[in-house]
C-alpha cells in the first residue's frame, strides 16, 4: 500500500465503497418494508392484532441490538469476513422465511432472524483494517452517507415495489441481494493483511462501564433511542392515514419523494450553522422542538394529504438534522479511549429503539387508537427535549488519526506527553499496539505542523 497520506489508495477506495454498499444493502432490507408493511399485514392471519404487527415490524431491532457488540468481538477472534458471511446468510434466511410466511407469527420469526445477521460492527472493523488511520474517517463517512441515501431510496421505492411484487416479493428480493452481497465480500473486498482491534471503531468490554456511567453519552443514547422509536411508530400509523385520504399504497411515493427532497434541502442551513458557527446545542435542541411540532401537526392535520405532507416534511427535516448531529456529538463527547465502545452502545440502543417504537406503536393502536401513537411520540420527544436542554455545550473539536511506526511503551508514553503539549490538542491517545495516535483537536488553533514534526521524529 502506498504511503501518500493525502489521498486514499485504490484498495482503500474499493474497500470503502464495497463495504458501504454491503452496509447500505443490509439497511435497505430492513428499511424498505417500512412504508407498506402495516397495510400488507392486515391481510395476514393474526395481522388484525396491531401489537403483533408492530412486533413484526420492529423485531429485527431486538436481535440486532443484542448481537451488535458480540458480532464485533467475534470478528476480532474468528475474522471479519467469516462473521460477515454468516450475517448475510442469516439475513437471507430471515428474508426468505418472511417471504413465504403464511401468518404474522412466521413474519416475526423471519424478522428476528434478519436482525440476527448483525454485520454492522464487523463491517466497521473490516473498514478499519483496510484503511490507514488518515483516511478512516472518510471510509466511515462513506458508510454513513450510504445509510442516509438507502433510507430515502427505501421510502420512495417501497410503494412502487409493493404494487409490482408485493411484500413477499420485496422480502425475497432482499434475500437474493444478501446472497449476491456475499460475492461482493469474496471478490471485491480485499482481504486485510492484518486483523486487529481498533479502539476508535470497536467496542471493548473494559470501557463499557465508563460509557454507561457517562451522563452526556447517556443523554445522546436516549436521543437516538427516541428518534428511532418515533420513526418506527410513525410508520405504524402514517400508511393508514394516507390510505384513508384516498391514496393507495402504490401512490404513497408521491408524498414521500417531495417530502424527503424538501427535508434534505431544509436540513442544510441548520447543519452549517451548527458546525461553522459553533451553534450545535441550539440547533440540536431546536431540531427536537421541530420534531415535536411535526408530530402535533400529524395528529391535527391527518385528514388532509397536504397537511400530512407538511407535517412529515418538518419531522424528516428534524430527523435528518438529529441523525447527522448525534454521531458527531458522540465523537466530541466520548473520551478517546472509549470512543469505539461509545459508538457500539449508541448503535445497539438505536436498534433497541426501533423495536420499542414499533411494538409500542402497535400496542397503542390496538388498545387506544391511532392518535395515541402521536401522543406517545410527543411525550417521548418532550422527555428528550428536557434531557438535551441540560447537556453541556460540546467543545468544537475534531478527531484526527495518525499512523505511527512501531514503538515500545516508553516511546509511546513520551510521544503522548509531547503531543499533549501541542497548541490546539485537547486530548491524546497513543496506542502502541495499534501503531496509532488519536487526537482531539480544536481546529481553529491546532498546530498540525508541530504534530507532524513530532511524528517524524518518532
Amino acid at each position: 500500500m502506498q504511503n501518500d497520506p493525502n489521498s486514499m489508495t485504490p484498495i482503500e477506495r474499493r474497500a470503502s465503497l464495497g463495504l458501504a454498499g454491503i452496509y447500505g444493502l443490509r439497511m435497505l432490507g430492513l428499511f424498505i418494508i417500512l412504508p407498506v408493511f402495516a397495510l400488507y399485514a392486515e391481510h395476514l392471519p393474526g395481522g388484525d392484532n396491531k401489537l403483533l404487527v408492530g412486533v413484526a415490524l420492529g423485531a429485527y431491532g431486538l436481535t440486532q441490538a443484542i448481537l451488535q457488540i458480540p458480532s464485533g468481538l467475534m470478528s476480532d477472534r474468528y475474522g471479519r469476513k467469516p462473521v460477515i458471511y454468516i450475517s448475510l446468510l442469516l439475513f437471507a434466511l430471515g428474508s426468505f422465511i418472511a417471504a413465504f410466511a403464511h401468518d404474522i407469527y412466521w413474519v416475526i420469526i423471519g424478522r428476528v432472524i434478519q436482525g440476527a445477521g448483525a454485520l454492522n460492527a464487523a463491517v466497521m472493523a473490516l473498514a478499519a483494517d483496510l484503511t490507514r488511520e488518515e483516511h478512516r474517517t472518510k471510509a466511515m463517512a462513506m458508510i454513513g452517507i450510504t445509510i442516509g441515501i438507502t433510507f430515502s431510496i427505501s421510502l420512495v421505492l417501497s410503494p412502487v415495489l409493493y404494487r409490482a411484487i408485493d411484500v413477499p416479493g420485496i422480502f425475497a428480493m432482499t434475500g437474493v441481494l444478501a446472497l449476491l452481497a456475499m460475492l461482493v465480500v469474496k471478490f471485491v473486498i480485499p482481504d486485510p493483511a492484518i486483523t486487529r482491534f481498533h479502539s476508535d471503531t470497536e467496542a471493548s468490554g473494559k470501557h463499557l462501564g465508563e460509557v454507561l456511567r457517562h451522563k452526556d453519552l447517556l443523554r445522546l443514547d436516549f436521543g437516538i433511542f427516541t428518534l428511532h422509536a418515533i420513526l418506527m411508530s410513525v410508520f405504524m400509523q402514517v400508511p393508514s392515514i394516507l390510505r384513508n385520504n384516498g391514496l393507495e399504497a402504490a401512490q404513497h411515493w408521491h408524498v414521500y419523494l417531495p417530502v424527503l427532497l424538501m427535508a434534505f434541502a431544509m436540513m442544510v442551513p441548520p447543519i452549517i450553522l451548527a458546525e461553522k458557527k459553533a451553534k450545535m446545542k441550539q440547533v440540536f435542541v431546536g431540531a427536537i422542538a421541530l420534531a415535536v411540532l411535526g408530530q402535533l401537526m400529524l395528529m391535527q392535520l391527518q385528514h388532509s394529504v397536504w397537511g400530512v405532507a407538511a407535517a412529515l416534511a418538518l419531522f424528516f427535516t428534524a430527523f435528518n438534522i438529529l441523525e447527522a448531529a448525534l454521531p458527531s456529538l458522540i465523537s466530541k463527547v466520548a473520551p478517546l479511549a472509549s470512543k469505539g465502545t461509545a459508538m457500539g452502545v449508541y448503535s445497539s440502543v438505536q436498534f433497541l429503539g426501533a423495536f420499542f417504537g414499533a411494538s409500542a406503536g402497535g400496542l397503542l393502536m390496538q388498545y387506544f387508537g391511532g392518535n395515541a401513537v402521536f401522543v406517545f411520540a410527543v411525550a417521548l420527544l418532550l422527555l428528550w427535549l428536557g434531557a438535551a436542554s441540560t447537556m453541556q455545550v460540546p467543545a468544537t473539536v475534531r478527531t484526527r488519526l495518525y499512523h505511527l511506526p512501531e514503538l515500545d511503551e516508553a516511546g509511546s508514553s513520551t510521544l503522548q506527553r509531547q503531543l499533549s503539549q501541542v497548541r490546539g490538542v485537547r486530548e491524546v491517545m497513543v496506542v502502541a499496539a495499534e501503531c496509532m495516535a488519536c487526537l482531539k483537536v480544536d481546529t481553529q488553533v491546532f498546530d498540525e505542523a508541530a504534530v507532524e514534526q513530532l511524528l517524524k521524529g518518532a
